[in-house]
């Protein structure tokens, strides 16, 4: 049902605008890294488009946001009518261009019902909401910019898998293409809806299927280990406490949790600490990680070392977090169980 909705308006996307006519789908989330746990209700698809050699300037000193700006005049002259007047490109022209295109479209799809649902702020995604009785589908729509050029120099010192995945892992990672996603950036003196965040999803999904510090880790015939049924308990845990505390723990994500299992991967980086009979063992040492992240509010980005994904100001909610998962520790899960 998501396939074809998301390919009709990837057909009528590319028909619509020029500068939109090589634009690729590409899906992200955890569905696609087969780490979905419930049901598959929700899903991450990235319509990624290929733009030529850009100039980026840091829009704050997380080293993860951007003022994107052409290095040359872009031949597609379409281009043009998203620049702001001092030459930077404008997500939220470029997000307001597609939105419209795709309100359009989901009223000619005839084999679904699809709507768009009501802007969210801060919020980079257009989610399409399909009916997929008794229940709906939410599908989040990114847009995404893709530049053949080498990363920013925030990430340098980031990725650190040489001990885990291999050096040259590490460096065909590297040398993949650069990937910048519509995200306001909250920090900003006037909220413009110009910058653009990095997003390493592409790379991420490699790093979870390929997770393993053997090359055969977890191959037809070869040993399995614990290392995705970690990472589900870990966003299960988070999902179950977000239910029972929506308001106290309306700031976490999933990716807070994602980055910490990355950073466990990288502490325990060989496949002996991972026996997938050690499943009990090896999830609550990553969550014993998270929670001293929580407890110090500092967790570094995965990819971009100077960027703390926990927010000083926000140091309340991390020890509510922290006390409600030792809590879970400490008594065996109720929440698993209610």
């Amino acid at each position: 049902l998501v396939n074809r909705v998301v390919s009709h308006l990837v057909q009528a996307i590319r028909s619509k605008d020029s500068c939109f006519s090589s634009i690729e789908r590409q899906s992200a989330g955890s569905y696609y890294e087969r780490v979905k746990i419930s049901e598959p209700n929700e899903f991450d698809i990235m319509l990624v488009m290929p733009v030529p050699r850009i100039q980026l300037d840091e829009a704050d000193d997380t080293g993860a946001f951007y003022y994107v700006s052409f290095k040359r005049s872009p031949k597609e002259k379409g281009w043009l009518k998203f620049l702001e007047e001092d030459g930077k490109l404008s997500a939220f022209k470029m997000l307001q261009a597609l939105r419209e295109i795709i309100k359009q479209e989901v009223k000619n799809i005839k084999d679904a019902e699809v709507t768009v649902a009501r802007k969210k702020v801060g919020c980079p995604a257009i989610t399409l909401q399909i009916k997929n009785r008794p229940s709906e589908i939410s599908v989040d729509i990114i847009l995404t910019l893709e530049a053949q050029q080498s990363w920013p120099l925030s990430t340098q010192d980031g990725l650190k898998i040489e001990q885990w995945l291999g050096t040259k892992v590490r460096r065909d990672m590297r040398f993949r293409s650069l990937y910048l996603v519509a995200k306001q950036n909250k920090s900003e003196k006037v909220l413009r809806g110009n910058t653009w965040r990095l997003s390493f999803s592409h790379i991420e999904k490699d790093m979870i299927k390929n997770h393993g510090n053997s090359k055969t880790c977890c191959e037809s015939d070869r040993p399995k280990c614990c290392r995705k049924g970690c990472l589900k308990l870990l966003k299960y845990l988070l999902e179950q406490l977000k239910m029972k505390y929506p308001k106290e723990l309306e700031k976490f994500c999933s990716y807070h949790v994602k980055t910490a299992f990355f950073h466990s991967c990288v502490t325990w980086p060989n496949d002996s600490d991972w026996h997938l009979g050690d499943l009990d063992h090896c999830f609550q040492q990553c969550l014993g990680f998270f929670v001293d992240c929580l407890q110090k509010s500092q967790l570094t980005h995965f990819f971009i070392p100077q960027y703390n994904l926990l927010s000083l100001e926000d140091k309340a909610r991390h020890h509510f977090l922290s006390r409600k998962i030792c809590h879970e520790l400490n008594n065996g899960f109720p929440v698993f169980h209610e």
